[in-house]
């Protein structure tokens, strides 16, 4: 089997009537998945928010120096 052969077998079955139902329920069950729990989830946002914030603060340093570094003259030696 030459390779173009192989991609038309493989788009034939990518495209059968059986994987179209799947798409076709998989698409319809997302839809109701996420149109009955869309309260929960738009509820649940604004403490994601602030886990953000929290994990922000911790991953990126903290407070930071807030610009108290004693910067030295080119001259100056540590």
């Amino acid at each position: 089997m030459t390779t173009t052969e192989h991609q038309i077998d493989h788009n034939k079955r990518l495209l059968s009537k059986s994987n179209l139902v799947l798409l076709a329920f998989l698409a319809i069950a997302g839809f109701f998945l996420f149109t009955e729990h869309r309260a929960h989830l738009f509820g649940i946002l604004p403490f994601l928010l602030l886990l953000a914030c929290l994990l922000l603060h911790l991953f990126h340093g903290g407070h930071g120096e807030g610009g108290n570094h004693q910067h030295k003259a080119k001259g100056d030696i540590k």
